[in-house]
């Protein structure tokens, strides 16, 4: 079930909520939490019910793991013997992280591996075609962050429903953000939550209506043209091109971004604050900054499960560029099953070394030419994460550097699918049909770039700000708006999604 499905907005959210808030005013508080892990697993299960046994024995599993690393870790505290201690607690640890990675290994990386083994080997191994279960890479971090937080002693407090609440709690289940329990399970223990705040709800309706309106407004508008321009298979002129990758650019921003949006909207309806995973990415003056912005809790995650068990800084500086490699290509791996992905994160890798070199100059460029740098390579790097094959990156990246067709003819007499975002305003303006508006990239493309980037940042001010009068008129308007584009066409699913 999509956030930006009608079934959504108009059916699951509405009854998530009210039930919830019912069973918690007739003082059903664990009938309430029970309400609500049973309403995420039904939203998890609407994409495919038979994937249900797999999340409910991940959890089952990872709790009983979990418990048996806080009982450890009580046990240490309170000097047991070590020989009166049935397992170590790095050997409860390992066995529950490499459980963890050995599933999300089978379903995601069998075939590439199998894949890749024909092909250095020449044999003929066939690939079972497994089909990736929605959220399993998402749902499996959270866990093991979980069990090393239990490894830490700092999880002692929960139960099997508090957990299993803090895993499928649907704001975040499918796309992030990757959570602590800390971050979630002490504001579900707090009385404060347990009623309807109606100053939070606002603001969980205005977040909401401007993710929506990112994504089946602006999102899936640059959608259509991305989409011609990487799986098409022509050969793209200079406009063509860097229309081509400039609009997965913005698409993958605004689709990321609504879906942020709506799901920090969503969880403060329930008077829950999901931490903040998108800040305005494009703004970062450099690469090291972008990855503060850009995906911040999987790039804590990378950060603090990945990087720093390698070694981090800690030994040299040799040895801190290769680690800082290792985990960015394991990062872009992380995102699919394909080289095209390795490729992206060894680039991101690569710019991070560079500039850790640049900055030991101590020589900063200008904030203008910064931002233009690290947004022009942040592009560039895009086109490897969105190209199928190799081919198609090459093909898209020699058609932006292909200056002679700029001089090939007029600008009157290319075909609007080489300008790709030219040629439509004068159409437009004569055709205001939905399906003019979302199956093309019409009239509101412009006006609705400039209100989406704007909208990045007053989206989060107003989750901290007074809802006005004003304010709220324009948060109507826009979620009218985007109902508008969503019912009137068949929104594609989140990109983040797929990974």
């Amino acid at each position: 079930m999509l956030f930006s499905s009608w079934q959504f907005i108009l059916l699951f959210l509405p009854t998530a909520f009210f039930a919830y808030f019912w069973l918690n005013h007739r003082r059903l508080v664990i009938a309430g939490k029970v309400w609500l892990v049973a309403a995420s697993l039904f939203f998890y299960a609407y994409w495919d019910v038979k994937y249900l046994p797999l999340i409910l024995g991940s959890i089952f599993v990872n709790f009983a793991i979990g418990t048996g690393l806080a009982r450890a870790h009580l046990a240490t505290l309170r000097d047991v013997p070590k020989r009166h201690r049935q397992v170590n607690r790095k050997v409860i640890l390992a066995t529950g992280i490499v459980t963890n990675l050995l599933l999300l290994g089978y379903y995601k990386y069998t075939d590439f591996l199998l894949g890749n083994v024909n092909a250095v080997l020449g044999t003929n191994y066939p690939l079972p075609h497994i089909i990736l279960p929605l959220a399993i890479s998402f749902f499996t971090f959270t866990q093991i962050v979980y069990l090393v937080d239990s490894y830490r002693g700092e999880t002692v407090e929960y139960d099997l429903l508090n957990y299993s609440l803090f895993v499928t709690f649907f704001p975040h289940l499918i796309a992030g953000p990757i959570v602590h329990h800390r971050q979630i399970m002490p504001q579900f223990a707090s009385r404060w939550t347990l009623t309807r705040r109606y100053s939070n709800i606002l603001r969980g309706l205005f977040i909401f209506a401007i993710g929506l309106f990112k994504k089946v407004v602006i999102a899936d508008s640059f959608a259509v043209w991305a989409t011609a321009g990487f799986d098409g298979g022509q050969a793209l002129g200079f406009f063509a091109a860097w229309a081509t990758s400039l609009s997965y650019t913005f698409q993958l921003y605004f689709d990321f971004s609504g879906y942020c949006d709506m799901a920090v909207g969503s969880s403060l309806l329930f008077n829950i604050w999901l931490p903040i995973n998108f800040n305005s990415p494009y703004k970062a003056m450099d690469i090291q900054d972008f990855w503060r912005r850009w995906h911040i809790t999987l790039s804590n995650f990378l950060r603090d499960y990945l990087y720093i068990p390698l070694g981090g800084n800690r030994h040299g500086e040799y040895r801190t560029y290769l680690n800082l490699f290792i985990t960015f290509a394991l990062g872009g791996l992380w995102h699919g099953a394909s080289w095209m992905f390795v490729i992206w994160g060894a680039m991101h890798g690569a710019a991070l070394i560079i500039h850790r070199r640049w900055r030991a100059f101590d020589r900063p460029l200008p904030p203008m030419l910064a931002r233009m740098t690290t947004f022009m390579f942040v592009n560039v790097a895009w086109v490897f994460f969105r190209a199928k094959t190799l081919d198609d990156a090459l093909r898209v990246l020699r058609g932006m550097i292909d200056f002679g067709s700029v001089f090939a003819g007029t600008a009157a007499s290319l075909p609007t699918s080489d300008l790709a975002w030219g040629g439509w305003l004068s159409d437009a303006l004569l055709r205001l049909m939905p399906t003019s508006l979302v199956g093309q990239l019409p009239t509101f493309l412009a006006i609705t770039v400039a209100f989406g980037l704007i909208a990045q940042k007053n989206s989060m001010e107003m989750a901290i700000g007074a809802i006005g009068a004003r304010k709220l008129l324009y948060g109507i308007i826009v979620f009218a708006t985007a109902m508008y584009f969503m019912l009137a066409a068949t929104s594609t699913v989140f990109l983040y999604f797929n990974f």
